[in-house]
């Protein structure tokens, strides 16, 4: 069977790696767990390593951080749905939010609660995902200062997550900017200018952070320290706090070339046969996962000489080319993941987790 480990040794040192890098410029952060499922054994050992505030875009998330730490303050990272308003409030110390409409059910929950609710209102800076425009923010913060019970702790932005639009100082300047012309026209303290996500540890490491942003939320690099503008491996940092394995099911010498009449797979592709393949044999592996689990595109194999060449539902081909490379049946192949690929293995029920 398939399985994933997570190296406790390597994430606490991209976690004190972090942690050393925010606390020389006076930057606030909290760590994003999304990636993690809500597995939790694996969120146990983030908030082991010391991180105070988990930011999470699934409200049952963010309850087992609550029933693992209580005092760990809980981010809802995503405007909350209508029908959630009830969870978010509860398990969620903060919010991020965009619609006034969302704000104002958060502030009615908040009484009913008796709790006063945080949030952050996200800002729009071109990726196009969530955020209120710029030429409505005043307006916009005028209506959510009179509501009762919403306590606004910072003005934030996503960016590259959706259209892939890279961070820059002069949006982040523009966004400081934004903060402080709120706390000029309405007198208010606003403490977070929330900028800053993996993607923009980059220009912190070239010291190009307006000095304006004081806080981050991250996950990606924590977990992969992965410079998200070279895509390389941050200097200093592990790529491998998780690993997966897959188990070998059979190993033969086949044909390169499909046999027979061509038509689409299951998952919609037509092989385009390569005509220099004809003729031509290689040793192929059978391993025990497959497309259910995850995409052969987020596969990273350990071993440089092994292509994934095919999948179905529940294996992946990897052709191992002129030798079995003294593979057999039965050995377990490692590979690193890409973010989207772990997420894939970490939804899944039919990988086991472990902890190293």
């Amino acid at each position: 069977m398939a399985f994933l480990e997570l190296y406790k040794d390597r994430l606490k040192h991209n976690y004190s790696y972090l942690e050393k890098l925010f606390k020389e410029r006076h930057i606030e952060w909290g760590v994003v767990t999304k990636l993690l499922c809500g597995n939790e054994d694996y969120i146990r050992e983030v908030i082991n390593l010391g991180a105070k505030e988990i930011h999470d875009s699934r409200i049952s998330n963010l309850e087992v951080v609550k029933k693992i730490d209580p005092t760990v303050q809980t981010v809802y990272i995503k405007p909350p749905a209508k029908r959630s308003i009830s969870h978010v409030v509860k398990y969620a110390d903060v919010s991020f939010n965009s619609s006034f409409t969302t704000i104002k059910l958060l502030s009615e929950e908040a009484a009913r609660q008796n709790k006063m609710h945080k949030i952050i209102i996200m800002i729009e800076m071109g990726d196009l995902r969530e955020g209120v425009l710029g030429e409505n923010v005043i307006e916009f913060y005028a209506k959510v200062f009179e509501l009762p019970n919403i306590n606004i702790t910072g003005i934030g932005t996503n960016l590259n997550c959706l259209h892939g639009v890279m961070p820059s100082q002069d949006k982040l300047i523009q966004l400081s900017l934004y903060k402080q012309l709120i706390e000029a026209k309405f007198n208010r303290d606003i403490p977070w200018v929330s900028g800053g996500t993996s993607v923009t540890i980059p220009l912190l490491l070239k010291e190009m952070r307006p000095m304006g942003i004081n806080h981050f939320r991250v996950g990606e690099i924590l977990y992969f320290g992965l410079n998200l503008f070279t895509m390389k491996t941050v200097e200093g940092m592990k790529d491998d706090v998780f690993k997966l394995y897959a188990e070998i099911i059979e190993l033969y010498e086949k044909p390169k070339v499909p046999i027979g009449e061509l038509a689409e797979n299951p998952s919609g592709e037509l092989m385009q046969i390569n005509e220099e393949d004809y003729g031509k044999t290689s040793y192929r592996a059978i391993i025990d996962i497959g497309l259910l689990d995850i995409s052969p595109e987020y596969l990273i194999p350990d071993d440089p000489k092994l292509e994934v060449t095919g999948a179905s539902s529940d294996m992946l081909v990897i052709d191992l080319g002129q030798t079995t490379g003294n593979y057999q049946v039965g050995d377990l192949l490692s590979f690193k993941l890409r973010y989207m690929g772990a997420l894939s293995i970490l939804n899944s029920d039919y990988i086991d987790k472990k902890i190293i």
